[in-house]
């Protein structure tokens, strides 16, 4: 009678856990739901990061290397929003950048898993996101700082693609408005470029070429346009 009770009671305290423990499985392995993936394997990248400009960033890139870019500035006030307007662009992702993404996502599970880095705090650079999901799988880990190399890999590549986006459509406004301005935004290319900190160049290759061929645009904007440009051919 008394080891019947017992597991009673076992059996109550295992059920009373059962909805924490069910939250933490979900958490850590999420429910997958093959009728709302898509047909093509898809990596998704999120950045949010309030003090900075743009505060939030989504990347959607397919297997086929089609992609997707959005920026916005959901917590700015309306005026800074009018000076920093939504941003969206499709483009074509180049072979070697769209390999190496999904290689990484393999390597890292396919995001299956918590890659956030505990050890001590950090600076903050704003809240990422990352989402893989085909027929079969639907993943997703969110971290600030990361250690796990495929993680920090992915997380560099889709911030240079932004940093590179970001430039290119600065460029456009300063061709338009401001050409006494784009030397110094060329010259800050440059510079990142050299360190490999702006990724898929080629997207903007249109708007550094109209800006080299350029005649009313200073010779020294001119030829860092080119330059960059030339860049871009060596890749």
């Amino acid at each position: 009678m008394k080891l019947r009770a017992v597991s009673i009671f076992c059996a109550c305290l295992m059920f009373l856990a059962m909805p924490a423990l069910l939250a933490q499985n979900a958490e850590t392995n999420p429910i997958q739901n093959p009728a709302e993936n898509p047909t093509i394997p898809t990596i998704t990248y999120e950045r949010l990061w309030d003090a900075y400009t743009p505060q939030d960033v989504n990347i959607t890139v397919e297997q086929t290397g089609r992609a997707r870019y959005v920026s916005t500035n959901p917590l700015k006030t309306p005026d800074e929003r009018q000076t920093n307007p939504d941003y969206t662009l499709e483009f074509t992702m180049s072979e070697r950048t769209r390999q190496k993404l999904f290689r990484d996502a393999k390597e890292a599970n396919y995001f299956h898993g918590d890659f956030s880095y505990k050890k001590h705090p950090v600076a903050s650079t704003g809240k990422k996101t990352l989402t893989y999901a085909d027929q079969g799988r639907h993943y997703e880990t969110t971290f600030d700082y990361s250690d796990n190399k495929a993680i920090s890999e992915i997380n560099d590549i889709f911030q240079g693609i932004s940093y590179t986006l970001e430039h290119g459509r600065k460029l456009q406004f300063l061709h338009r408005y401001d050409r006494l301005g784009l030397e110094d935004e060329l010259k800050g290319m440059e510079e990142t470029a050299d360190t490999e900190n702006l990724q898929e160049l080629q997207v903007i290759a249109p708007t550094l070429k109209s800006i080299a061929d350029d005649t009313a645009v200073l010779n020294i904007a001119r030829d860092r346009a080119n330059r960059l440009l030339e860049k871009i051919h060596s890749q």
